[in-house]
């Protein structure tokens, strides 16, 4: 339904958008003058000299002047309020008997646009969700995926601009997101079993789901506005309200016009079309006869112009003639599908189901109270009187019974009765004291119709009494209350003559029922009768005072109801009660207009006052003069280009108001209206386009999204029409057809420069679709000469070099306006810095967003990427102005600046236009030398860290060092790189202090860290630098091969210094150590195997390069620690031995034939010397075991130890194999042997090096010897012995 404020608020306002060009110049000027006027009113008062009274003639001049510009711009609102009413006609017409255009089927639906209070409700709903206040569930990346959209796009002051536009739907912004999405999906590896066009669904799902909030889709508002449906085909109806709205025509003013054109007489409009189209043929010999012709660019036109105007004609009158004549006009056949929500509006085209008289019910509550009797004088005062009353025939009630002397009752009977006018009789009795009566005497009675409106006090009534009594002055006291139901709205006696109804001027009883919420019915009924007489449904009239008619007998004061095809007058004998009856049918009819009562002193209906525009046309029939003049005058007189150019003017501004994201595009009806109204009225089609194209472009000029397709086309049509093409077979071309056309080709020209200029303002996030190419293709179109000859493409792709320059400048001063950064001199550096790297972090979300969004241009022309490179290296060479003074003045030797490269040169590295341009180069140049510094000084830390650190270094595991501080909360290591370490001098800093200040927090420490603090300090900072720098991605591959090589060689030179200072350290280590069985290796020895091995390990990854060429400088540093792990083993495996032969010097003593072992075999020595060695050999294992933590070397030590224990042993048997072994050397070795074989073998030792020759040689040996002592000396070894046994000494 129409906007109940429509009408009644704009119908009257003049729309300052819809003059036409020549009015609105000539009414500027007197405005002018009027500005000017007022301005000096002041100097003249405050002049020297000057009087009072030269100040009040001033003033009286000033207000004089006012008067008259008022004065003047009525007449003007008036004028174009009559213009717009003569245009409305021209489109009643054109709707109720269309012969040559249809509502086209075939146009794209356009999507609903978003507003203000939509936006901000997909913010609040996103938020909420990224907020965790709703309940989908989604992963981590789509929160990211949201959380990128909702900061980069929602926030957007672009998207506020689209929306504000009008240009932006929920569509939009779906394909915003998917584009989004598209990409980052792109980059997640592949999942088995889940294929990415899964996840694109999914995660368009919950979009849509957040999207939508808690929105139930199917609450829609019972009566839909017209512009909900303005997409579909509309019926004549919905068309003429929408052109209500569209010219400002009030409801009434439009049903005048309807019955006055009498638009439902089929014949009259054809008629009409006949009268129209012989008016067009004179109009065409008259132009002929005097040559009265426009002004064409050649003087051969001229008869050509009138063999078009006929032609046209004849057109016009073969598509008159191809109608059915039995048929008439071609009614719409397309209907809109009903639905319950919005059948209210749609069936505005149809009557309507008709009311019958049945469903109009009403029900009535009567109280009727009796109070007293007066005028009883016939009857003796004792008798016995009483009352009775009854409805309309029906149930009776009695009053008590009273004397006659005083009959007082106050009785109250109440009844219900459907009668609108019911008959209420009450009657007097007496009792009878006749023996036979069988009824008591009737006194006398009243009969009344009440109705709602009556009395509710108590009233004497005259009673009626029969023709025998004696008391004629009998009259009764009572109150009869009539309560009006909630569904009855207003009732009374009112004349009535109509045209369908109430035929005749009569007295009627009329009541205006509510039947429903939207249906009411005026209905006249009679006497005790529950269904009215006739009635009238109310919906679609309009109601209005009016002056007295002339030749109707009856009624004083005068109102009336009109509707399309029908009109009915209406008469009361009070004011009072006619603003009652207008009032209650104003409500009624739902109408816009609302009636205002007349003057008294006036017999016309001078509505309007103050506030509301009085309207050019009388709804009084008795004065249609200004409808006469509407209707009867002649089409062909009139300028209709001018009148069709207000038209389209203001159907495009409805248009751009409406609840779809139209970028221009007419809907169906609209244009099925304006082509019948070209091909109708003649208006020539060039005219038609030139006029769209003003209206287009003034919309583009107020940051309207406008579809340039529209511009294109319309363009196009004008081109071939003025260059002689014909393109809708006019050949016919006027000047100023053509001087236009050139004024809008210039006008055109720089509104697409300006928004190739603005392209991503224009066209925000490539919204609308494919609106970046499209007007590149009508830039193009638009400077050809003619429609033959194409631009040249270098001049299309200067011009487009040309804007995209300014646009690199425009959007980097928007750019710093938005991150609000000003180039402050004085600022810190840090300050400067810090602006800098987020100020580069907006250029390259700006540069992302061109490539993703405007790339589509390529489409149109293949050199657009190239532009666009040459577009981002402008905006970049403005970011490096400022680049280059925010780095200058930071301090010598600071590494701040490192994650600005990063930032910028992984961006600028994975785009193929920009890597290794201009400034790209530019930024390498300026951190070559930086790169170059840092990794000098980092050099010269380490090389120094390890000097210092080896001459103080304890050797002391790092593994004990923790272990130490296990209540010690430690610091994180510095994360590497985009924190690096301040070095403002050769020596270390601090942050590569010793390693147990840099350890990793949560992590298990001894299961990374074996070797010492020095080495481990070493190979991480080597680790960290090497990480650093691959980091860097340098992108020029000679300098990075470089950078590689150097750190590759000082990783190399750093390790080989740390193995010559470990082995150094062993080699001291191992001089000073003690020979005899109290000696235990040191933890610091095993500190030194594990520096070796981790040395060995990190030697893979940071001596080698990437392509796994092994350097020469690699195999070296490869082959020194394998030397030096063989010479270290052996050193040990040596020490370990010197102890063992200390062992068998001792049992040396005891060879047979030597004096010294006769001397001791008197000492009966113990087995000291045995259980010392094998504890020596078991705390030893232990400790390489617990603090040697490679697997291969402690094996390969066990072995070297076992094979060199065995061969000694071996040896010192052999030399002896001629001498027999003396009990306790047996004993001992046995033990030793025995011991010494198992616990290799709990060591892991392999049987096949357990089992050696040296020790079967030994097990042979010690077997004969323990066999022979057994033969001689019985139980002389105490149980020892060389085979196996479950026993174990400790």
């Amino acid at each position: 339904m129409l906007d109940p404020s429509s009408s009644e608020d704009t119908g009257g306002e003049s729309d300052p958008e819809v003059f036409p060009e020549a009015p609105r110049k000539a009414a500027g000027k007197p405005c002018g003058s009027s500005r000017t006027s007022g301005h000096s009113q002041p100097r003249q008062s405050t002049a020297p000299g000057g009087k009072t009274g030269a100040k009040d003639s001033g003033v009286s001049c000033g207000e004089e002047e006012e008067r008259k510009e008022r004065e003047r711009r009525e007449k003007e609102e008036e004028e174009e309020r009559k213009m717009k009413l003569q245009i409305y006609v021209f489109v009643l017409r054109c709707v109720a008997y269309p012969f040559n255009a249809k509502q086209p089927t075939d146009m794209a639906r356009r999507q609903q646009k978003v507003n203000k209070q939509q936006l901000q409700a997909v913010k609040e709903r996103f938020l909420a969700f990224l907020n965790g206040e709703t309940q989908i569930v989604a992963d981590e990346a789509f929160c990211n995926a949201v959380r990128s959209y909702y900061e980069g796009f929602l926030k957007s002051e672009r998207v506020s601009r689209m929306v504000q536009s009008g240009g932006c739907s929920a569509s939009d912004f779906r394909e915003v997101f998917k584009k989004n999405i598209e990409r980052r999906v792109r980059s997640l590896p592949e999942i088995d079993g889940l294929s990415k066009e899964t996840v694109l669904s999914s995660w368009i799902a919950k979009y849509d789901a957040i999207y939508r909030g808690e929105e139930d889709m199917r609450r829609q508002s019972q009566r839909a506005h017209l512009s909900a449906v303005s997409e579909l085909i509309l019926s004549k109806e919905q068309l003429y309200e929408m052109f209500q709205q569209i010219l400002g025509i009030r409801k009434f003013e439009h049903q005048l016009l309807y019955n006055a054109c009498q638009l439902d007489n089929v014949d009259e409009q054809a008629a009409q079309i006949r009268r129209e189209l012989d008016g067009r043929l004179q109009l065409a010999e008259q132009i002929a006869r005097e040559r009265r012709y426009p002004q064409f660019v050649s003087a051969d036109m001229e008869v050509l112009y009138v063999d078009e105007l006929r032609s046209a004609v004849n057109l016009l009158m073969a598509n008159l003639e191809s109608l059915p004549v039995s048929k008439g006009g071609p009614d719409f056949k397309q209907k809109l599908k009903r639905s319950s929500m919005n059948n209210s509006f749609l069936d505005m085209g149809d009557e309507g189901d008709i009311l019958s008289k049945s469903e109009v019910v009403l029900s009535f509550t009567l109280e009727i109270v009796i109070v007293e009797v007066q005028g009883l004088k016939s009857m003796a005062p004792n008798r016995i009187v009483y009352c009775t009353m009854e409805v309309d025939g029906g149930q009776k009630l009695q009053t008590d019974q009273a004397e006659a002397s005083r009959p007082q009752w106050g009785t109250q009977g109440d009844f219900t009765t459907t009668h609108p006018l019911p008959s209420v009789k009450v009657k007097l009795f007496t009792e009878s004291t006749a023996v036979l009566a069988l009824e008591d005497k009737e006194l006398g009675r009243v009969v009344l119709n009440p109705t709602t409106n009556g009395p509710k006090q108590a009233e004497f009534h005259r009673m009626v009494v029969p023709k025998s009594s004696q008391d004629t002055d009998l009259k009764i006291k009572l109150a009869v209350r009539m309560d009006k139901p909630p569904n009855m709205k207003h009732s009374g006696y009112v004349y009535a003559l109509g045209q369908r109804v109430w035929k005749r001027w009569k007295r009627r009883y009329f009541v205006l029922v509510q039947v429903s919420q939207y249906t009411f019915a005026m209905c006249s009924y009679r006497e005790k009768k529950a269904e009215p007489q006739e009635l009238m449904q109310l919906e679609g009239y309009t109601v209005d005072y009016c002056d007295p008619q002339p030749g109707l007998q009856g009624g004083r004061v005068f109102f009336n109801a009109v509707k399309e095809g029908d009109l009915i007058m209406f008469a009361c004998d009070d004011e009072q009660d006619r603003v009652l009856w207008v009032q209650a049918m104003y409500r009624a009819t739902g109408q816009s207009y609302k009636p205002v009562p007349p003057p008294q002193n006036k017999t016309t209906n001078c509505r309007g006052g103050s506030l509301n525009q009085a309207s050019p046309i009388s709804l009084d029939p008795s004065q249609r003069q200004g409808v006469e003049e509407l209707i009867s005058a002649a089409p062909c007189h009139f300028d209709h280009a001018a009148l069709f150019t207000i038209l389209q003017k203001n159907t495009l501004q409805h248009r751009m108001k409406d609840s779809f994201s139209c970028l221009g595009w007419f809907s169906p009806g609209q244009v099925f209206v304006l082509d019948e109204y070209c091909a109708r009225y003649g208006v020539r089609g060039c005219h038609r386009h030139l006029s769209y194209l003003k209206d287009l472009m003034e919309c583009s000029e107020n940051n309207v999204l406008v579809d340039p397709t529209l511009l294109h086309y319309s363009y196009a049509f004008c081109a071939s029409h003025v260059h002689g093409n014909r393109p809708d077979g006019m050949g016919t071309v006027t000047v100023d057809e053509k001087e236009q056309f050139e004024a809008i080709r210039n006008r055109l020209i720089a509104l697409l420069d300006n928004q190739i200029t603005h392209f991503r303002y224009c066209f925000p996030f490539g919204r609308p679709d494919g609106a970046l190419k499209a007007t590149l293709s009508l830039q193009e179109r638009v400077l050809m000469k003619d429609i033959t000859t194409p631009v040249p493409p270098e001049d299309m792709k200067k011009l487009v070099q040309r804007c995209l320059e300014k646009a690199a400048r425009i959007n980097y001063s928007q750019l710093m306006e938005y991150a609000q950064i000003k180039g402050d001199p004085q600022a810190a550096p840090e300050k400067r810095l810090e602006d800098l790297t987020r100020l580069g972090e907006l250029c390259i979300e700006v540069l992302q967003q061109n490539d993703e969004h405007h790339s589509e241009g390529r489409e149109a022309f293949s050199w657009w990427p190239e532009l666009m490179a040459e577009h981002a290296e402008m905006f970049l060479f403005l970011y490096q102005a400022d680049m280059d003074a925010a780095l200058q003045i930071q301090p010598v030797d600071s590494w701040d600046s490192f994650p600005l490269f990063q930032l910028l040169n992984n961006f600028l590295r994975t785009d193929p236009h920009l890597c290794n341009g201009t400034f790209h180069k530019h930024l390498q140049d300026l951190f070559v030398p930086l790169v170059v510094r840092y990794i000098d000084l980092m050099e010269s830390s380490i090389a120094q860290s390890i000097h210092q650190g080896f001459e103080q270094e304890t050797w002391q595991s790092v593994k004990s060092l923790t272990n130490n501080l296990a209540n010690v909360p430690l610091p994180k290591v510095p994360s590497l790189p985009l924190s690096l370490p301040q070095m403002p001098s050769f020596s270390a800093p601090a942050w590569m202090g010793p390693l147990c200040d840099n350890t990793l927090q949560g992590i298990n420490l001894p299961d990374i860290f074996n070797g010492s603090a020095t080495s481990e300090d070493l190979f991480w900072k080597l680790d960290a630098l090497q990480l650093f720098v691959l980091d860097l991605h340098w992108p020029e591959p000679e300098f990075a091969k470089h950078l590689e090589q150097r750190l590759k060689l000082m990783a190399s030179d750093m390790m080989e210094a740390c193995v010559k200072r470990t082995k150094s350290a062993f080699d001291t280590k191992m001089q000073k150590a003690s020979k005899t069985t109290d000696f235990r290796v040191p933890p610091s020895v095993c500190t030194m195997f594990n520096v070796l091995m981790d040395a060995k390990k990190q030697c893979s990854k940071l001596c080698v390069l990437d392509s796994g060429q092994e350097q020469q400088y690699h195999s070296k540093i490869d082959v020194l620690i394998d030397d030096a792990f063989k010479e270290m083993i052996s050193s040990l495996v040596s020490k370990f031995a010197a102890v063992l032969d200390g062992v068998l010097s001792k049992l040396s003593r005891y060879d047979e034939g030597t004096l010294f072992s006769s001397i001791l075999s008197f000492t009966k020595p113990g087995m000291d010397v045995a259980d010392t060695y094998i504890t020596f050999v078991r705390q030893n294992q232990d400790i390489l075991r617990d603090h040697i933590n490679d697997e291969l070397c402690i094996e390969n030590m066990f072995e070297q130890w076992y094979t060199g224990s065995m061969k000694m042993v071996c040896v010192w048997l052999t030399d002896r194999l001629d001498l027999q072994l003396h009990m306790y050397q047996l004993k001992t070795l046995i033990k030793i042997v025995k011991k010494t074989y198992r616990d290799f073998r709990l060591q892991g030792v392999l049987d096949g090096t357990l089992n050696n020759k040296s020790y079967e040689t030994i097990y042979n040996r010690l077997t004969v010897e323990e066999a022979t002592a057994a033969v001689k000396a019985g139980d002389g070894l105490q149980g020892i012995s060389m085979r196996d046994s479950e026993e174990e000494d400790d």
